[in-house]
């Protein structure tokens, strides 16, 4: 099963694997149970499905389990038209063509039964046991949700505190509500866009963190659908003309396959098309789409040591781009991810991706927890521990460290509104760093992160008397932003009464961190006399930001920018950190000084300022007819390239022939091959950048130009 299928719609299913009559499946439910010793025929295909992945599985239960169900459920019909048995045998398919051991599938036939019918809790137990028993319950406390704005924040922490207790929970929830939304098409538009949101803002990026793939990038193509029409069917169209010519990316392949088996490495190699959200990130990111960005390439070896030996194979036999290498083997991501990441140069320089990873490395990748079986129990025999410890919070050793970090601060959160706010904030993360600490320990931290979450992560309310860090051996102040395999070491100030400053805040990206400290200024409303605590009557200076540097431009020099701002005759800048132009979605923010940044709408500052609780101000490009200045604009582009000779001069008169003008350049040291140019221009008309832009990456050696997406200070 692909998690990049490029069909939103296609069920979950092994290739080959017929597509399933869920009509067809209800008439046979419909006829109520079989014989003994054959299993009913209704669920043929989660039995087929289950021992594909688990050969030795007995099969009984399962049929025990769907005779309670079909019996319990009798009678009861979907929206669409089915018998409403056909709900729960999808959920249950989905999990086991994820490779779902038995445990997790009985309860997900069973998951609706408490909910919607006579069936209690103590029969499930006494049927089934207490594990069962368990996750059907965590599931049904799970579908007592009202979807309301003012009920998602305390459903939501409930939901977390029951995926923390056992991810299988939230394992059956999620492909529940994938084949929910397989059938949305029943119900109203307005329904089905306010159950799309909360799948998008919450349920897939929950998905992500679990490492389900394959469920996270359906959810995301059947949300793109439903939020997004115009812009999914102009995806299809794309990926459509692409199926058929895909002769870069299968040149490529080819040429991977012979290398490596030159190579005596026994490897298979793939192409694996990129889901329609994929295609559509990737469209906006590079304007222009070429062969061999619709798809990746896919190398399946057996063990971990020959990962490495395709990876060395590839980059001796092919230009490698060392920009897109990544080695999440050394380091797994939070979500469990093992692969090795790099691209290559094929003919006529296309570029293609490449994903190198064992058999079983790709099956965490599609399912992530669920392709971990049962975390309670040893070898699939004996129970590793106690269902219900004296603290009553069951240890399980397949729970990511991200989730164990939410159980702690949600406990922490003083109310659902600050829960939600926090959680949406760090499900947006999508990125976890690994720092090191002085006394050999690590923290696991959200890409971006600062001294300041550090200081939290280690020390608790301790940090609130953090006066500094060491950041790699040097002195660093607390606003430092971290990055991975760096060592960092906390200075606490001796005086027990110092606290955080609120400036403290503008740096904290984890929920524990703007929790702790939010806590303590609430506490402290007069302040403390500790060397962090930035008074009234004596400002501690502060580096101006990125976006300040220029100072305050008068209100004609606003108005030349041709932005209008929902606050009246507040002084407006273009921030500097992703550089907006005509026609790029914006929106505003405050500074020092009463002014107005405005930001590029996909720029990381705004979700940064927006995780803070910062509030944004509205913002539009003025009429162009009504602007009292000149129309110049500046704007930060990043080239990539191989170096070659003359590759500068080429680059200069490219954006030259543009009329544009060079207001500055950087030009980093080449490495391995690979050259970085960023350049910030002035344009005399904002409409000509995509063709600057397509001007540059004509130039060749250029492999790919973007807008730059600096972090600034949010001030």
């Amino acid at each position: 099963m692909s998690a990049e299928a490029a069909n939103p719609g296609a069920p979950l299913r092994k290739r080959g694997r017929a597509r399933i009559d869920l009509r067809r499946l209800g008439r046979v439910a419909l006829l109520g149970p079989v014989s003994r010793d054959r299993l009913p025929d209704a669920i043929g295909h989660v039995a087929d499905a289950h021992r594909a992945h688990h050969p030795d599985a007995d099969l009984a239960i399962l049929s025990k389990a769907y005779v309670l169900a079909e019996s319990s459920h009798r009678g009861q019909m979907r929206k669409s038209g089915e018998p409403y048995i056909t709900h729960p045998l999808a959920v249950t398919l989905i999990l086991a063509e994820l490779g779902a051991e038995t445990t997790t599938l009985t309860a997900s036939l069973l998951h609706d039964t408490v909910e919607d019918t006579e069936v209690t809790l103590d029969q499930v137990r006494e049927e089934f046991g207490d594990e069962v028993c368990y996750l059907v319950d965590g599931v049904t406390k799970l579908e007592k949700v009202d979807y309301g704005a003012a009920a998602e924040p305390e459903t939501f922490r409930k939901m977390l505190v029951a995926t923390g207790n056992d991810v299988r929970v939230m394992s059956i929830k999620l492909a529940d509500r994938l084949h929910n939304m397989r059938t949305l098409g029943v119900m109203r538009p307005e329904k089905q866009a306010r159950i799309a949101k909360v799948t998008r803002d919450v349920l897939i990026p929950l998905a992500e963190r679990l490492g389900v793939q394959a469920l996270k990038t359906e959810l995301e193509d059947l949300v793109f659908a439903i939020l997004h029409p115009e812009e999914y069917e102009r995806t299809q169209a794309l990926i459509s003309a692409w199926e058929g010519a895909q002769d870069q990316l299968t040149e490529i392949a080819d040429r991977v396959r012979s290398t490596l088996r030159d190579a005596g490495i026994n490897a298979e190699v793939l192409i694996r098309p990129r889901h329609f959200v994929s295609v559509h990130r990737v469209r906006i990111k590079r304007g222009e789409m070429r062969g061999t960005d619709f798809g990746r390439l896919l190398v399946l070896v057996g063990e971990d040591a020959d990962c490495y030996a395709v990876l060395g194979e590839l980059h001796t036999c092919f230009t490698p781009v060392i920009s897109e290498f990544k080695d999440f083997i050394a380091a797994p991501k939070f979500n469990l991810y093992q692969s090795l990441h790099t691209a290559v140069v094929g003919s006529e320089g296309a570029v293609a991706e490449v994903l190198i990873r064992t058999h079983r490395m790709h099956k965490v990748a599609e399912a992530g927890v669920v392709a971990l079986g049962n975390p309670y129990t040893q070898d699939g025999t004996a129970a590793a521990q106690q269902l219900e410890p004296a603290d009553g919070e069951r240890a399980d050793p397949t729970r990511p460290g991200w989730l164990s970090r939410l159980l702690d601060w949600q406990e922490s959160a003083t109310d659902s509104d600050t829960f939600w706010a926090t959680l949406r904030a760090d499900l947006a993360q999508d990125r976890e760093i690994t720092v090191f600490r002085t006394d050999g320990g690590t923290l696991g931290l959200p890409a971006g992160a600062s001294c300041v979450d550090a200081a939290y992560a280690q020390y608790g309310d301790e940090a609130h008397g953090c006066i500094g860090a060491r950041v790699n051996g040097r002195l660093a102040t607390l606003s430092t932003a971290l990055n991975d395999g760096d060592t960092v070491q906390l200075l606490l100030a001796q005086d027990a009464s110092s606290g955080p400053s609120p400036e403290w805040l503008d740096h904290a990206r984890t929920p524990a961190a703007r929790i702790a400290i939010t806590r303590w200024l609430d506490a402290h409303p007069d302040g403390a006399q500790g060397p962090q605590k930035s008074r009234p009557d004596a400002p501690k200076p502060q580096a101006q930001p990125a976006d300040d540097a220029a100072g305050t431009r008068s209100r004609a020099a606003d108005r030349a920018a041709g932005v209008v701002v929902d606050m009246p005759g507040a002084p407006v800048r273009l921030a500097g950190c992703c550089t907006p132009v005509p026609p790029d979605t914006i929106i505003g923010f405050t500074v020092r000084g009463g002014a107005v940044t405005v930001h590029r709408e996909e720029c990381p500052a705004v979700a940064r300022m927006r995780g803070t609780g910062r509030a944004a101000v509205g913002a539009r490009w003025d009429d162009p007819g009504d602007w009292s200045g000149t129309t110049d604009y500046k704007v930060t582009l990043v080239a990539e390239s191989f170096g070659r000779p003359r590759l500068l001069a080429d680059l200069t008169e490219a954006i030259a022939t543009a009329d544009a003008a060079i207001v500055s350049a950087t030009v980093e040291p080449p490495s391995e091959q690979r050259v970085r140019h960023t350049y910030t221009l002035q344009l005399p008309d904002a409409a000509g950048l995509p063709g600057l832009m397509r001007a540059m990456r004509d130039v060749p050696g250029v492999y790919d130009v973007s807008r730059a997406q600096q972090p600034a200070a949010t001030g």
